[in-house]
């Protein structure tokens, strides 16, 4: 019987067990954190795809449980003037509106906590029998005379299983394993930030279900208000890539020091975007955003990569975390239906590279709008000031100026993602119309995106004669 290893036991890791627990394929998780990162990460919206796709396996009541409904999207510009509301994207096939294939109510769109994912998934996967183990950074892996592959961890300890499946994110491991010319991840020349803020005030609250929007001068933000009271915002602010330290937030003075820098941006403007960031507290999360613009080779002998090891995009789209669950089912399929690992990765890539090569361009055209020097230095992952020159724009640690250059104003300028796993914070933007940049089509309209849906039944042909289409596989 294949036992197959998972390096990475994030959200991808545990949707992937649970996907060949479902295909009748046993895993062992391999997570990096010794205790498991419960407090890791922002928050994210997961779409309607995301949610079927874990629908797929079963796996979506623990989420709907701990989540709450993201239902519109209300524009303010810098002045606080409303530019508009309008459903959130794909709208049409909000929770409980009839959906495309047989009349399906759909789900989504959520918005939760990424530690609350987390701990939702590995919950549900501890429930199935799943083993998680922790503590177990992978560091080497080797294919064996038989075929099979040896993982080896930091702590000493190594585990033998028949294929290897890296899920360990965008600095993955099992990617420079399997191509140790794979591109690196590039800095998006963006720094995302996000916080939690109590007791604001009704008008400075966006109405339950509601992202609200601020368009400001030198940065973005975007709100939505928690079952509780509390108002969830990220701002995405320009900047070059920072280290651990400079994005350190675990003292009060440093979280104070990132809350003044993200209000000074707003300071000038009439929008609640400000007030929203110097009422929060302690608990400022801040991410440098990063993608990966296309990994060309995803498999080698019995070795795969998913999700963000394969394909990060950066966090604008907000479909890292559901790309990653697509990810996931369709791989379980592909290795429950072709009788070699070498056709079941092939199927797996052929059914899934086109796709998500085209959120990435997607994301990165939309950060690029949020972030004008952004679409300057992402090339050479070293961005730029607004006059084009190379250089670092003020943040918490800088010499000089606490505040931002650049002027975002982006439509659909969306939040963070944890340097820990995949997802994105909230979606704000209308799918663009097609376009065509450096070979990667994207698509129109929204039906591609969020109406994706995975047919667990019906079997995957090999890649030589499977063609994948806008319904998954």
């Amino acid at each position: 019987m294949t036992h197959v290893l998972i390096a990475g036991g994030g959200i991808a890791g545990a949707v992937t067990a649970m996907s060949l627990h479902r295909a009748g394929i046993s895993s062992t998780v391999y997570e990096a954190y010794p205790s498991g990162a419960d407090d890791v990460g922002a928050f994210l919206v997961l779409f309607h795809n995301g949610l079927e796709a874990l629908r797929t396996i079963g796996a979506h009541q623990p989420v709907l449980d701990v989540s709450f409904p993201a239902e519109r999207i209300e524009t303010l510009s810098h002045t606080g003037d409303s530019l508009g509301t309008r459903p959130v994207s794909g709208g049409e096939a909000a929770e409980g509106a009839e959906g495309a294939a047989g009349g399906r109510k759909l789900l989504g769109p959520r918005t939760l906590r990424r530690a609350t994912l987390y701990r939702a998934l590995h919950d549900e996967a501890a429930r199935r029998g799943i083993t998680i183990e922790h503590g177990k950074r992978l560091v080497a892996a080797e294919t064996t005379e038989d075929g099979r592959v040896r993982a080896r961890f930091g702590d000493g300890t190594a585990a033998e299983g028949d294929l290897l499946v890296g899920a360990d994110g965008l600095h993955s491991m099992t990617r420079s394993l399997i191509d140790p010319d794979a591109p690196s991840p590039r800095h998006t020349g963006q720094i995302t930030v996000c916080g939690w803020a109590a007791g604001m005030p009704p008008e400075a609250a966006p109405a339950q279900g509601t992202y609200r929007m601020i368009q400001g001068r030198r940065a973005f933000l975007g709100c939505t208000t928690a079952p509780d009271g509390e108002v969830w915002w990220f701002a995405n602010t320009p900047g070059p890539e920072l280290s651990k330290d400079r994005l350190a937030t675990d003292t009060p003075e440093r979280n104070a020091r990132w809350r003044e820098h993200v209000a000074a941006l707003f300071a000038e403007d009439a929008s609640p975007a400000a007030d929203i960031v110097r009422a929060t507290g302690d608990g400022i999360f801040t991410s440098n955003a990063y993608d990966v613009a296309r990994t060309p080779v995803w498999s080698r002998g019995p070795m795969v990569v998913l999700g963000d090891a394969a394909h990060a995009a950066a966090p604008n789209a907000a479909q890292g975390a559901s790309m990653a669950i697509e990810d996931s089912v369709v791989l379980a399929k592909c290795l429950r239906d072709l009788p070699s690992p070498g056709e079941a990765f092939a199927a797996y890539e052929e059914l899934r590279r086109e796709r998500v090569e085209a959120v990435v361009e997607r994301s990165a055209r939309i950060n690029d709008r949020a972030v004008p020097s952004a679409a300057r230095g992402r090339g050479n992952n070293r961005p730029q000031s607004a006059d084009g020159s190379a250089g670092a724009v003020g943040s918490p640690g800088d010499e000089g100026s606490a505040s931002a250059d650049g002027s975002p104003g982006a439509e659909g300028s969306v939040g963070a993602e944890g340097s820990a796993g995949a997802g994105g914070s909230a979606a704000a933007e209308s799918l663009a119309p097609s376009r065509k940049t450096e070979g990667v089509r994207v698509p129109e309209g929204a039906d591609w995106l969020l109406h994706y849906r995975i047919d667990w039944d019906t079997p995957v042909a090999s890649a030589s004669a499977s063609t994948p289409t806008a319904t998954g596989s």
